[in-house]
């Protein structure tokens, strides 16, 4: 029977969600890591923190979960952890349809719907009442914020992030590594590499600052 003990990665607020909702998926939480040293000795939703991230090991007992809503480090820790066991997680007051295809590491929150035929990429996150119709492909270290909904087959390239209530229309393609702000309705397609904001949705030139 596969362990039913998990550990999580980072300590912040999105740790206490993940926790949550391994709990409520039969999981118990044995322990949380982060990068932070001055938070071990503390605990998140009563786990305690043990230690840092470079203190994990192939020997460490239990399967793992990365509590990071920034998908560019949640990429650095799945690379550091090569060797971990990565557990897919779904809320059990979450909808997955039986056909969508889950990718290892990724997490679904309360409330969130995904409908037939999507695929979710590794690690990535729907978060609590985001909705992904039929269709769609997630890529990797994607992130679909609180309230997100995506129509049938949108498409986002890895790295993805959408913002609080974003929103893109059927059949539109989000270049990876890109970030809809909150609220931004996509009616055409992102390149990659972009920060789009507004409704519609408009991509924002981009800084020469340095």
């Amino acid at each position: 029977m596969p362990s039913k003990l998990a550990n999580v990665v980072g300590a912040g607020g999105q740790a206490k969600v993940v926790i949550t909702t391994l709990r409520a998926a039969g999981f118990t939480v044995g322990a949380v890591y982060d990068e932070d040293l001055s938070k071990i000795g503390q605990s998140v939703a009563e786990v305690p923190v043990v230690g840092a991230i470079d203190q994990i090991n192939p020997g460490t007992a239990g399967a793992f979960v990365i509590a990071i809503g920034s998908n560019s480090i949640r990429r650095q820790v799945a690379t550091r952890l090569a060797f971990a066991h990565w557990l897919t997680a779904v809320h059990p007051r979450a909808f997955v349809h039986e056909s969508v295809s889950l990718g290892e590491g990724t997490l679904v929150f309360a409330g969130a719907v995904v409908q037939p035929d999507t695929r979710l990429g590794s690690y990535s996150i729907v978060n609590t009442s985001a909705s992904v119709d039929h269709d769609c492909c997630i890529g990797a270290f994607s992130h679909l914020a609180p309230g997100c909904h995506l129509a049938g087959a949108v498409t986002l390239g890895d790295g993805v992030f959408m913002g609080i209530g974003s929103a893109a229309v059927p059949g539109v393609h989000i270049g990876e590594w890109s970030t809809i702000g909150a609220g931004g309705v996509v009616i055409e397609n992102v390149p990659a590499n972009s920060v789009a904001v507004g409704v519609p949705a408009k991509v924002q030139p981009t800084s020469s600052c340095r």
